[in-house]
């Protein structure tokens, strides 16, 4: 019996990959991570608001549905850690973005007026998605997640609790993003008719647009003070992925278990907060805290790198219109309904 053991513990080990097989992997997403950072550092692409996140996830695909078969071999094993554990450590990192002394800054009404914003922007999303549109719940939910917290960062932090697969993953993207940039362009646009000053279009701003890029933006557009808030509420809604986390974790682990209420915590989203706890509490030197960041923008271009190698475009194709019904649905309740949720939650006046 022990040798029938050691025999299925030696054939286990030699399914897992040696770790020098994940380098092939790893150096291609690395390599497009590189040239994503350099494209979006250009001044031309950092008006459009495309981040290098985004970008990355362009230039996968574009290899991953071009030269990436010949390479697959030797590659997919690296690949599959970069969109898994690369993932993971760089949504833990994300916390470094963040300070509990920062968000006090915009007090209990901006905290509350964002957190009605996630709850409803994702509940339309799911009751839309999956009984007018006829999408699947897990399309659903990536698209009502990007739209209802920080676009990318916050679809690719969903994925693997979902377990979602890496084309839905990139529909799920691609609609948040597209509707992010028509945002970061409309908001400014539509300021003179919206009646706020500077600090109420800041909020505004922060707790319905999706990506932060796209907050600086279009706060920045208007001015240094609109800027500043729409960033401080950005951030509030960032600092909600970890309870939505934890709260979907738990509605995954009841839709596993048969119905049965079974919550299993990720543990990047915890390590998230306790990140945000440290960044709150400790004095991070400056020249280390802009390494981390470093780091962590790296590994999550790297994971969506990882993620657009894998996505085959027959696939994104094949979702139809549906999502972009979806996500379009989404960015109108976002402008209108969000407006008026600043008005009656953030003490606002028109």
């Amino acid at each position: 019996m022990s040798q029938l053991t050691g025999t299925a513990v030696c054939l286990e080990d030699s399914r897992r990959p040696a770790a020098r097989n994940y380098l092939p992997g790893l150096a291609l997403v690395l390599l497009i991570a590189l040239g994503a950072g350099w494209v979006a550092g250009s001044g031309f692409v950092r008006g459009l608001g495309l981040g290098s996140l985004t970008l990355a996830m362009i230039f996968g695909g574009v290899v991953g549905n071009t030269v990436y078969g010949r390479l697959r071999l030797a590659c997919e094993p690296g690949a599959e850690y970069a969109a898994g554990g690369l993932l993971r450590l760089g949504i833990v990192l994300y916390g470094f973005h963040i300070t509990l002394q920062d968000l006090a800054l915009v007090g209990w009404s901006g905290l509350l007026t964002s957190a009605v914003m996630v709850c409803s922007t994702f509940l339309l999303a799911v009751y839309a998605g999956t009984r007018l549109l006829r999408l699947d719940r897990q399309s659903a939910m990536l698209i009502g997640a990007g739209s209802a917290i920080c676009g990318a960062a916050a679809v690719i932090a969903v994925a693997p609790v979902l377990r979602a697969p890496p084309h839905k993953v990139a529909v799920a993207v691609a609609t948040v993003v597209l509707f992010g940039t028509l945002g970061m362009f409309l908001y400014p646009l539509a300021h003179p008719y919206l009646g706020l000053g500077e600090q109420a279009y800041g909020a505004f701003v922060g707790s319905t647009l999706h990506e932060v890029a796209q907050v600086v933006v279009a706060g920045g557009a208007v001015g240094a003070e609109a800027a500043h808030t729409a960033v401080l509420v950005k951030m509030l809604r960032v600092m909600l992925l970890m309870p939505f986390l934890l709260l979907l974790s738990g509605y995954a682990g009841a839709q596993a278990e048969g119905g049965r209420s079974r919550l299993t915590v990720p543990w990047f989203a915890l390590l998230f907060l306790g990140v945000i706890g440290v960044n709150s509490l400790v004095t991070v030197p400056a020249p280390l805290l802009d390494g981390l960041l470093r780091l962590d923008a790296a590994l999550l271009a790297m994971a969506m790198a990882a993620l657009g190698l894998r996505t085959r475009v027959a696939a994104v194709v094949g979702a139809g219109r549906r999502p972009m019904l979806l996500a379009l649905l989404l960015f109108g309740f976002l402008f209108a309904g969000g407006y008026g949720v600043n008005l009656l939650l953030g003490g606002l006046s028109p």
